[in-house]
């Protein structure tokens, strides 16, 4: 599965989950290795870099604003791989 499309596949299975919440995409050439996707649910926030798979390889900084972000709020890698495990988090935390 092409990136692209698992992106795509976690938005929509994130807006199914949280309801009235907002997926931003952000800008790759603004801040190089800030996460792909911001989920924005009531008070809170998460961040998620997509990748299409474990192996995928991660670009400068990623693994940087990753940590940096979790350490504010919620920040993970999610690929097909660990979908399942990433999104109930992200649910569990956000709803919380």
């Amino acid at each position: 599965m092409l990136e692209r499309d698992f992106q795509r596949n976690v938005i929509k299975t994130i807006k199914e989950r949280l309801p009235g919440c907002i997926v931003l995409k952000t800008d790759p050439t603004y801040i190089q290795g800030l996460p792909d996707l911001l989920i924005l649910y009531r008070y809170k926030w998460a961040a998620l870099e997509v990748k299409a798979s474990l192996k995928a390889r991660r670009r400068p900084n990623q693994k940087y604003y990753i940590d940096k972000m979790n350490k504010m709020a919620w920040a993970f890698f999610i690929c097909p791989q660990n979908f399942k495990e990433v999104l109930d988090e992200v649910c569990r935390a956000l709803k919380a």
